[in-house]
């Protein structure tokens, strides 16, 4: 009666693993549908790793070594380049300051403009069509081309601006050759080249809302600064929130309008950040210090974006 009571409850033992293993089988197992998924998304897969995984990390590796031209040893230096890069005065009082002063300046006016431009689109008028692909031709202008026709309308002997002024009676300019004039041309060329990016996302936005809270204020009689305050803008946060984030990234990391425009002058005034990693990395030579300063970019637009997500989120969450 002893072995049988025993060898009952180690068959009952042996039955209960039984289905655990077949789940965890059945889990793990591949069918031919998740199969075809994975074919579909290798390729995109197989690009990104090579083209921004594997870059990543040999950055990172040489971010952590002496490696410049001339010293093919490439030595292990540790958080050398970090700890010069942070300290560096140029980094710290010019290159992040202009950095933060053009991404904030420049995604705040583009998405005032924007936004002011999609709601007045958002209405029909005579020519309507017309209006809405001549505002969208700057986003078919490459930023290169955008700046290099800027530079020569601002340039201090022939350009088309210093005309105007001198034609008004008004002293002519060298635009270029002043920190802050050259960098409020930067500033106008970028929210001129993004606006329209605002404008096309936000009227999208403003076309998919529903019509039923706007037919309800204007039969209450409510005002249109009020429907745009109270209702507009916080069912568009959602929109505002992605536009804000992405274009903040990107305006972080500009560089051709600077470099087409003033290449970082006068006198390293107007360097953004992309400028500071590249002359470090290709016009120094040394990788080890570019290295590093992409990575601090690349970790404080990490923290930016995450800060900027949350606090969006958070005041729409309150507003609604």
């Amino acid at each position: 009666m002893k072995t049988s009571l025993a060898q009952r409850s180690g068959m009952a033992e042996h039955e209960r693993f039984i289905p655990m293993k077949t789940s965890l089988a059945q889990r793990f197992r591949i069918g031919e549908r998740e199969r075809f998924i994975l074919l579909l998304v290798s390729p995109a897969v197989l690009v990104l790793l090579l083209f921004q995984i594997v870059p990543i990390a040999i950055g990172a590796n040489a971010s952590f070594r002496d490696w410049m031209l001339n010293n093919p040893k490439k030595t292990w230096v540790g958080l050398s380049h970090y700890i010069s890069v942070l300290t560096d005065p140029a980094f710290i009082k010019i290159v992040l300051p202009n950095t933060f002063m053009f991404m904030f300046s420049s995604v705040a006016i583009s998405l005032a403009l924007g936004l002011g431009l999609a709601v007045a689109l958002n209405r029909p008028f005579r020519g309507q069509s017309l209006v809405q692909t001549m505002l969208l031709l700057p986003l078919m202008i490459a930023p290169v081309i955008a700046a290099i026709m800027v530079r020569w309308m601002f340039n201090d002997q022939f350009g088309i601006v210093n005309v105007v002024f001198e034609a008004i009676g008004l002293e002519p300019r060298a635009w270029l050759a002043e920190r802050w004039t050259a960098f409020g041309i930067i500033l106008l060329t970028d929210v001129w080249l993004w606006t329209p990016w605002f404008t096309l996302l936000l009227l999208a936005g403003l076309q998919s809302l529903p019509k039923e809270p706007f037919e309800a204020a204007a039969i209450d009689g409510t005002t249109r600064w009020r429907v745009f305050r109270y209702l507009t803008v916080p069912m568009l946060h959602p929109v505002i929130l992605v536009c804000v984030v992405i274009r903040a990234i990107d305006a972080f990391r500009v560089f051709d309008i600077v470099w087409t425009l003033t290449g970082g002058g006068p006198a390293r005034q107007t360097e953004m950040f992309s400028q500071y990693a590249y002359q470090s990395a290709f016009v120094y030579l040394n990788f080890g210090r570019g290295s590093a300063a992409a990575i601090i970019g690349g970790a404080i637009i990490l923290a930016v974006g995450l800060i900027l997500y949350k606090f969006l989120d958070r005041v729409s969450k309150v507003s609604a």
